[in-house]
């Protein structure tokens, strides 16, 4: 009987580290546009988060962005709650090949298609420039 390797295993706290260097490697030009905008990490998206996106049971569902994205707010947004990214945890974990490289490929990839978002660039507009 061969004994196999356990799976490769990434903490949470790791995960928010890659995360936060996801982060850190987006040209400060592109920040200094971005506003009202908060990056998080959960698990696993939620039943809403799935329906939110219409994503049927079974998908997968690496990240999310909820807000007004950029290209729509007026003079009446003001005093609102952050945008918010979601990144997760779980999903992106099984997706990616059992390393750390993979992985922190995949978070940047999420993080840079989550900011798309709030600069009101559509999923349709990312394939399109060959992002998706």
């Amino acid at each position: 009987m061969t004994l196999e390797p356990p799976p490769f295993y990434l903490s949470r706290r790791r995960f928010e580290e890659l995360v936060a260097e996801a982060i850190e490697e987006i040209p400060e030009r592109l920040w200094q546009v971005v506003d009202n905008l908060v990056v998080t990490v959960e698990e696993w998206p939620s039943r809403r988060h799935m329906e939110r996106v219409k994503l049927s049971p079974g998908s997968t569902l690496l990240g999310l962005y909820e807000g007004v994205p950029l290209t729509k707010r007026s003079s009446h947004y003001t005093l609102i709650s952050p945008d918010k990214i979601t990144l997760f945890r779980g999903p992106i974990l099984q997706y990616c090949p059992l390393d750390e490289t993979a992985i922190r490929t995949q978070i940047r990839r999420t993080v840079l298609h989550e900011i798309a978002h709030h600069f009101g660039i559509s999923d349709e507009r990312l394939i399109e420039l060959g992002a998706y």
